[in-house]
């Protein structure tokens, strides 16, 4: 076969044999295929999607809920729009879903989708298997002590937490990577297998005995999400993964001893978060070897539509509620029809069509997502307080006080965008 014909796929079956085979002899030869392979073509939609996820967030910044308490000052259609933009930029209380709390998943899914196409350009670059192995173990390793890094500003000592997008993302990186070669089916099978186990670890967990002190774990009296019968196994501070958390987050130097998470939020989510990472791989290989648009796409609706159908199935039967902060199998399935669905429209605009002079504003946060996250931690304080020092005077002259706190965001905002914007004209990208 002409070197130059060795296409993506052939390439990530010749890796497959040479580990299978375990010959060393072989590398010299697959260094010099790797040289004269053409790697994928980067899919604009994935840094657009990436560009939306990071913005998402970054918004926080704006402070709606300040406006909400305001509303009446706006006309009724007004209200109704700022009660729907503050539902979506907060998160829901447990079950369910916001726009909100899609940023974690979505960043999750593109952790994954990122992966086939990396792979398979250091692969053309002829790196071996087992130094992009420890290229994955390395990012995992920076990505759990980032997390831990930025959790801990502003703390005493060392706030040692695991429940951190970028931490979370980290403790599965690694196992990810076992899964970059192979194939749709395997990796579709290795979502199913991660995502009973994880629910059969809740399902075995016994129930809290009846006078269970939610109190005592940080659960109100009045608490109204918790859910009847079998899906109080996934009840907020009194499953599985709070009690795993009791033991494994005690082993760390703390302040106090670790009772709960006021949030809900657990370690082990990393398990499922792995599926939500397995998912975006799926999308991200077919990205990649799937030329027809028509024939992806139904690939990519085809797969939104069955894991929608079971999430709310599992819902709606109590076999397993979807609720985020726990990542629970019906979660990850319901999310990732999102992702599933989202990636193809952008792809459809923005990869097909091309379509993409909209988009400047997002592939310029997409281009340094780490930086715009490590920035959401580290300065945006500083830059509100720096702003309200320099510039708070005419602030109070010529901003109402109920809109300072949203216009501050809006400053604020812009700032980050503007700082990103510099690393993106200098081709300046950040990668971990």
């Amino acid at each position: 076969m002409d070197q130059t014909d060795i296409t993506a796929e052939s390439l990530l079956k010749t890796l497959r044999q040479e580990r299978t085979l375990g010959a060393a002899s072989d590398q010299h030869s697959l260094q010099t295929k790797g040289a004269s392979i053409s790697t994928p073509t980067r899919r604009t939609s994935i840094d657009v999607f990436r560009g939306m996820v990071m913005f998402l967030m970054l918004a926080e910044v704006l402070e709606w809920g300040k406006l909400l308490a305001v509303k009446d000052r706006f006309s009724e259609g007004m209200q109704r729009a700022l009660e729907w933009i503050h539902f979506h930029t907060s998160h829901v209380a447990w079950g369910g879903c916001s726009l909100h709390d899609m940023i974690q998943p979505a960043f999750s899914f593109l952790v994954g989708t990122s992966l086939a196409f990396s792979f398979t350009k250091r692969a053309s670059q002829g790196q071996t298997w087992e130094w992009m192995f420890l290229h994955a173990l390395f990012r995992s390793l920076i990505l759990i002590f980032l997390g831990i890094f930025l959790r801990s500003l502003g703390k005493p000592s060392t706030n040692f937490t695991f429940d951190d997008t970028l931490t979370q993302i980290g403790l599965g990186y690694g196992l990810l990577f076992f899964f970059a070669d192979r194939k749709p089916l395997s990796i579709g099978l290795s979502v199913v297998g991660v995502l009973f186990s994880y629910w059969l670890i809740f399902a075995l967990y016994p129930l809290p005995a009846s006078g269970f002190n939610y109190a005592a774990v940080g659960v109100p009296e009045t608490w109204e999400h918790h859910a009847k019968g079998f899906a109080g196994h996934w009840n907020k501070n009194s499953n599985a993964a709070w009690a795993f958390d009791v033991w494994w987050m005690n082993l760390f130097p703390r302040e106090k001893r670790f009772e709960f998470s006021a949030g809900g939020y657990c370690t082990l989510s990393f398990i499922p978060t792995l599926a939500t990472m397995l998912l975006g791989l799926l999308a991200g290989s077919w990205m990649r070897d799937i030329e027809q648009s028509g024939r992806r796409s139904a690939i990519f609706l085809a797969t939104a539509g069955i894991c929608f159908a079971g999430a709310l199935a599992l819902d709606h039967y109590g076999i397993c509620p979807i609720v985020k902060r726990i990542w629970t199998p019906s979660w990850v399935l319901f999310s990732g029809a999102i992702c599933f669905v989202w990636l193809l429209v952008l792809s459809w605009i923005c990869d097909d069509a091309r379509l993409t002079g909209w988009s400047f504003f997002f592939r310029v946060i997409g281009a340094n997502s780490i930086v715009a996250y490590v920035m959401s931690w580290t300065i945006e304080g500083w830059l509100k307080q720096a702003i309200e020092r320099h510039f708070g005077f005419a602030m109070r002259a010529w901003v109402p006080e109920p809109y300072r706190a949203f216009f501050l965001g809006c400053l604020v905002l812009m700032i980050f965008w503007l700082i990103l914007l510099w690393l993106y004209r200098r081709k300046v990208f950040i990668r971990i």
